[in-house]
């Protein structure tokens, strides 16, 4: 196929996408007032939540498989180019401080490699080949979770990684904004959540891509939720790497206990920082070792861990 040929291809893909709609009522946004300009993109805005909210069975679905793959071990791991490449590596680089996790435990991958973060690296979407050599060093396994993700669900990039973590045996999730996408149909999760055209024409980083963020975010979060990194709304694994997580870590033992500061310096000292083991020791009144056992035994589950070393009471203190 000459290139002619595949660009008109392509074109006519475009033509069909919701996301690449044009929508002729805009035609003059460039002569409004900024104030008129900024009301009507956060209207549009407005309307993302309730997209996403359309597809929260299908979310939900794909939460509950990764959280499972992953609390036997398995790994999360987002791909895709532009925008939705970045979104993925942003969502990836937040878990390691947030939820204490490994950074091999959820990983961002995007077309064109680092570079792409920051430069446009030309052809890289297009190109499924380079998805598959992307993940071949991850040698994915039964237990780990590919999500492709793509505004337009065409990019061969995400296609390809889906298709290639599918034949390892990988679950497979495709987050897109057209309903009927190729990436979808790819996934054994189809996530299409349709924000309909955008305030520009074809300049999917605005309503797909808060859509792509939100959903990422529930991704990530509930799957951390389920795998006991949090207890209550607390983030009881968050790693203390500076001055602000430090005083984080002490206000969430404070919140989670009620301890006065002394108590709580001393189990944050005894447990070398970790906020969860921190807790155990002062509602299960244990030392920093029997916390740690403790923890092991009910699979870093706070709440789980509390409830087995005193079951004839509640298993936590003020939540």
């Amino acid at each position: 196929m000459t290139s002619a040929s595949a660009s008109r291809d392509v074109r006519a893909e475009l033509a069909d996408l919701t996301t690449e709609a044009f929508r002729p009522e805009l035609a003059g946004i460039d002569r409004l007032p900024t104030l008129d300009l900024a009301r009507l993109m956060n209207g549009e805005d407005a309307t993302v939540a309730a997209a996403v909210a359309a597809r929260l069975p299908e979310i939900a679905a794909a939460i509950d498989a990764v959280a499972g793959r992953m609390a036997r071990g398995g790994r999360l791991v987002y791909a895709g180019a532009g925008t939705a490449g970045r979104l993925g590596v942003l969502d990836a680089s937040e878990c390691p401080p947030t939820f204490n996790t490994d950074p091999s435990r959820v990983v961002g991958l995007i077309a064109g490699g680092p570079q792409a973060l920051v430069t446009s690296v030309e052809g890289a979407e297009d190109s499924p080949e380079l998805a598959r050599a992307d993940l071949e060093p991850l040698n994915l396994t039964a237990d780990d979770t590919v999500v492709g993700v793509s505004a337009s669900g065409r990019t061969p990039y995400a296609i390809g990684a889906v298709e290639h973590a599918r034949r390892r045996g990988a679950l497979t999730v495709g987050l897109s904004c057209n309903a009927g996408s190729p990436l979808a149909a790819a996934a054994d999760h189809g996530i299409e959540v349709v924000v309909g055209p955008e305030l520009l024409t074809g300049s999917t980083r605005l309503k797909a891509g808060t859509a792509q963020k939100l959903v990422l975010n529930m991704l990530s979060t509930i799957t951390m939720i389920r795998l006991g990194k949090t207890y209550g709304n607390l983030m009881v694994d968050v790693r203390a790497s500076n001055d602000k997580l430090r005083a984080r870590s002490h206000r969430i033992v404070a919140l989670a206990t009620g301890a006065e500061d002394k108590e709580i310096e001393e189990a944050l000292t005894a447990t070398d920082g970790e906020v969860k083991n921190a807790i155990l020791t002062i509602l299960a009144g244990v030392d920093a070792p029997t916390a740690a056992r403790l923890l092991r035994e009910a699979d870093g589950h706070l709440r789980a861990a509390l409830g087995a070393h005193s079951p004839g009471r509640p298993e936590d203190g003020r939540l």
